[in-house]
């Protein structure tokens, strides 16, 4: 398994193979073996890396097949992958969701500025097309919106909320009276 990161940067990994083998008088036993495999920036879950002659040697003496390894990300704390697409959750602040604003998002190449678009709501997703996983046909960064409210726990902010309170006509229950 790898890391998210991995099919942004590429890297070197190291595996080992139990494989069966029988010697010349016929005795079985068991082989380790290890490989270094060099992932490259861009692999996706799923896709297969072919190592040429690495498989099992044929019959009869004949030369090695190859051995298939198939792509599988292990779980991320941030970053959730499909296909070639990455998808976070993106904290934003109510202003910068009621307003809109300009954030950065840290990547595994870097940090990227987005546009939040002004009246955005949690839940929705933002796309950011060719800055998903890196290949022929980059995929997209999916950044769905989560507003986090600051905590009442000051007596300025609880002052703040009680203003918004009276003077803004919102209630987000309206929607649902009959």
């Amino acid at each position: 398994m790898l890391e998210v990161e991995d099919a942004f940067t590429g890297a070197t990994r190291q595996i080992s193979l139990r494989t069966p083998h029988i010697d010349s008088h016929g005795r079985r036993s068991v082989q380790t073996r290890t490989l270094n495999v060099k992932i490259p920036p861009g692999v996706y879950a799923g896709q297969v890396i072919r190592l040429a002659g690495q498989g099992e040697a044929g019959m009869g003496g004949a030369a090695a097949g190859d051995l298939l390894l198939e792509v599988r990300f292990r779980p991320h704390a941030r970053y959730r992958v499909s296909g070639r697409d990455v998808c976070l959750t993106l904290p934003v602040t109510p202003w910068e969701a009621a307003l809109g604003a300009v954030v950065n998002v840290d990547l595994p190449l870097g940090s990227l500025k987005v546009r939040i678009p002004d009246g955005a709501q949690s839940g929705r997703q933002v796309r950011v097309r060719g800055k998903g996983i890196p290949g022929p046909k980059p995929g997209d960064l999916l950044l769905d919106l989560q507003v986090v409210l600051p905590p009442a726990d000051t007596a300025r902010a609880r002052a703040l909320y009680e203003t918004m309170a009276r003077e803004l006509a919102f209630n987000p229950r309206e929607q649902t009276r009959r």
